[in-house]
């Protein structure tokens, strides 16, 4: 914060409203500077007033001059003109739609990046959703979510091709541990070079990692065979080879700390500074032309936090759980307001339906829901025992009446259905191998789960997965007693500039403070 020392024998303030220091943020309305000034000996923060002589009644000696900032001052300033922002915002992406396009949309017009959820929708309906997008924000930035799957490679790089063909101006990738061709051939393909020689990186990749290795990868060029094989492929032209080698994957890395759904829980104070020294390295290695930026993600939630990221080097942030409780969230009204009462310590971690097999968990909601542990009885289930027939009669059972709510055949039968469509050569491993088959009937369960809360399916709400991190319940504490308390008056927009604009003041009272103690 910049700010400005008075000579106090000569600068002299009358008519200003003194506040304590502690205060000011509650007293702020339009004004566009505070001053520190001596009262009688005791520092407080003049608002308003005019200079003036010594000698006119009631004026005070002013110390510091300090302009108030708003949410718009903070974060990376090329960020911001890069994708056309006001803040240094995000909304991320949320599996299943949840980050609609509707949320999207309202981001765009509040002045941040918002990205459109991809997992679990079709092709056609990413495509659709694109268009809408486009159709109402017209030549604002937005982002689209792409997400690594080992399993379908070929699939990713059609859904890269068709966000080329839509003009996708970025996309965010998540799940990422390895840097892949659907990548790479976004990346090059949106590459030239203007009149004066700047490269121009039509394709932004904004890449959420939670792991240093994953960031290096993002921030390396891409491998030299790869760009060569999809030169001669004819997906890029030769131009954008050579290009390819000055840029890195990705413009931006979103450093993920303890957030919903998938995560590594790591703490932010320790990742954030370790990919920005990492970042740092690389710049010093690579000399970009324009160094990559690194945001900060999970746990973002109230002012203070807010700030803290940026304080900690962030470019900018990314919310994401606090989003879902909002009235633009493609969920249920009633996950809406059970999100909107939850503490920070509502959350746990239970087996997810991604790599379902291999334990691997996401963090969810346990307030109101048997899902963890219904969810993890099923993981437990699964390894102990080699076919559901082998499971003891008393636990099937339990499955079956509680978890399944239908014969274990009619289970099967749906497992049929979307694997006939969805993967046929999962259906053709369950025939040879009935540990296969219970894990596809398990995941049933789990996967379903997550529709079960998004649609408030009748009878179910003991089974809803709700993917949520504790930022939610800090958000929630935050706003006891504010209207934000309640979920009908939750909005994106809202809560971005209540963030943002609640992180600046932060920040200036820190700055009076440390004035204070200078003076």
């Amino acid at each position: 914060m910049r700010k400005t020392t008075m000579d106090n024998t000569n600068i002299y303030l009358s008519g200003a409203r003194l506040v304590s220091v502690s205060d000011l943020a509650s007293n702020i309305k339009d004004d566009k500077a505070v001053a520190i000034v001596n009262d009688n000996g005791e520092r407080k923060a003049a608002l308003g007033g005019q200079f003036c002589p010594e000698s006119q009644e009631g004026a005070v000696p002013a110390l510091y001059m300090l302009p108030v900032p708003t949410g718009s001052s903070l974060g990376d300033e090329a960020f911001k003109k890069d994708y056309g922002l006001k803040y240094a915002y995000m909304g991320g992406a949320m599996a299943y739609g949840l980050s609609s396009v509707e949320m999207v949309v309202a981001f765009a017009q509040a002045g941040c990046l918002g990205s459109l959820g991809t997992g679990g929708s079709s092709m056609s309906e990413i495509a659709e959703k694109i268009d809408e997008i486009k159709g109402a924000i017209g030549d604002k930035a937005f982002a689209v979510n792409l997400l690594f799957s080992i399993t379908e490679q070929l699939n990713e790089v059609n859904v890269a091709k068709m966000y080329i063909e839509k003009g996708v101006p970025a996309i965010e990738a998540s799940a990422y541990v390895s840097i892949t061709k659907a990548l790479v051939y976004y990346r090059a393909s949106g590459l030239s070079m203007d009149e004066n020689g700047t490269i121009i990186r039509a394709h932004k990749i904004i890449a959420k990692v939670s792991r240093e290795e994953v960031a290096i990868a993002f921030m390396s060029p891409a491998e030299p065979k790869v760009i060569e094989s999809m030169r001669k492929e004819g997906l890029i032209t030769d131009e954008q080879a050579a290009l390819a080698a000055y840029v890195p994957i990705a413009d931006d890395i979103t450093v993920e700390a303890d957030s919903g759904g998938h995560t590594d829980n790591k703490a932010l104070v320790s990742l954030l500074p370790a990919v920005i020294a990492i970042r740092d390295e690389l710049q010093q290695k690579h000399k970009y032309s324009q160094r990559v930026r690194i945001g900060a993600a999970g746990g973002i939630s109230t002012p203070q936090a807010t700030l803290a990221a940026f304080e900690m080097g962030a470019s900018y942030v990314v919310t994401g759980s606090v989003n879902q409780a909002c009235t633009e969230a493609a969920t249920s009204d009633y996950v809406k307001e059970l999100l909107s009462q939850v503490s920070i310590n509502d959350v746990t971690m239970c087996p997810g339906i991604d790599s379902f097999e291999l334990g691997v968990k996401v963090q969810v909601v346990k307030k109101n829901t048997m899902l963890p542990l219904n969810a993890q009885r099923l993981y437990d289930s699964y390894t102990d025992y080699k076919s559901f027939e082998e499971i003891p009669d008393k636990l099937r059972n339990r499955i079956i009446k509680n978890y399944f709510k239908m014969p274990a055949e009619d289970v099967w039968e749906e497992c049929i259905k979307y694997y006939t469509e969805h993967g046929p050569g999962r259906l053709e491993a369950a025939a040879a191998n009935p540990k296969v088959k219970m894990a596809l009937m398990f995941k049933w369960y789990v996967g379903l789960s997550v529709h079960w809360a998004i649609d408030d399916t009748p009878n179910r709400r003991m089974d809803f997965m709700i993917m949520c991190g504790p930022s939610m319940g800090a958000f929630n504490n935050w706003a006891k007693g504010t209207f934000l308390a309640k979920a009908e008056n939750r909005s994106v927009a809202i809560i971005a500039k209540a963030l943002m604009d609640g992180a600046a003041m932060l920040s200036l009272e820190n700055t009076a403070k440390e004035a204070c103690k200078a003076v």
